[in-house]
């Protein structure tokens, strides 16, 4: 089965109540709840967590909750830990963790990184882009366009072999990437990423963006 995991705890330092906060007229979870929903690999989705608000947002929205223990709702809690819990109440064979922090995902994302993923027979897949910062000083002895970058993940679609997780191990050998575009790219962590984020959902409705964008 392929299980779709939003893990959503109710404390944030940097925004409190951050999965609650509005964007663009709506808690910024229910972007990523709407994503999945729209999905048709997805078999079950769930949203992971200790909070009732977050909990009644979600059965609002039609997605099935399961309660979080709060020993991991804690800052330091890692996600493999949170993705163990889950694997011990579902039992599935591939776990799409979809953060909803990263509101932004143009349609059919999620089933082209599934696709993606079982095509290439990965041990898990995730989305970003190629950063090419360097730190102050190196960074002027090559020019910008000449750096062959990074790969950094974003946040928005990671997926993982739940074997892979059952036995501690959260990469794999067979690492699979999925470059976005800076829009989807968006992951909120402080107040402007939020009024980012809003500024682009809001655009993207306007402009019917959000229906047409193939720039997946």
């Amino acid at each position: 089965m392929i299980l779709g995991v939003i893990p959503a705890r109710g404390g944030s330092k940097g925004i409190p109540r951050k999965n609650t906060q509005p964007v663009c007229g709506q808690p910024l979870i229910t972007w990523t709840i709407e994503a999945a929903k729209q999905s048709t690999l997805l078999e079950r989705c769930i949203v992971s967590t200790e909070d009732l608000e977050i909990a009644g947002i979600a059965a609002l929205n039609g997605l099935e909750v399961l309660d979080r223990p709060p020993h991991l709702a804690a800052d330091a809690t890692p996600t493999i830990a949170v993705l163990q819990h889950i694997l011990t109440v579902i039992n599935a064979d591939v776990i799409v963790i979809l953060q909803p922090t990263s509101p932004i995902r143009s349609p059919g994302l999620i089933d082209r990184c599934i696709r993606r993923f079982r095509d290439a027979k990965a041990d898990s897949l995730a989305t970003g882009f190629i950063c090419k910062y360097q730190e102050y000083a190196l960074s002027k002895k090559m020019r910008r366009q000449d750096r062959a970058g990074f790969f950094y993940d974003d946040g928005n679609v990671y997926v993982l072999r739940a074997e892979m997780i059952r036995s501690g191990e959260q990469f794999g050998k067979n690492i699979e990437r999925v470059i976005l575009d800076r829009e989807q790219n968006i992951e909120v962590d402080d107040w402007f990423d939020l009024w980012l984020a809003d500024k682009v959902l809001e655009r993207r409705a306007g402009n019917g963006i959000q229906a047409a964008q193939t720039n997946t």
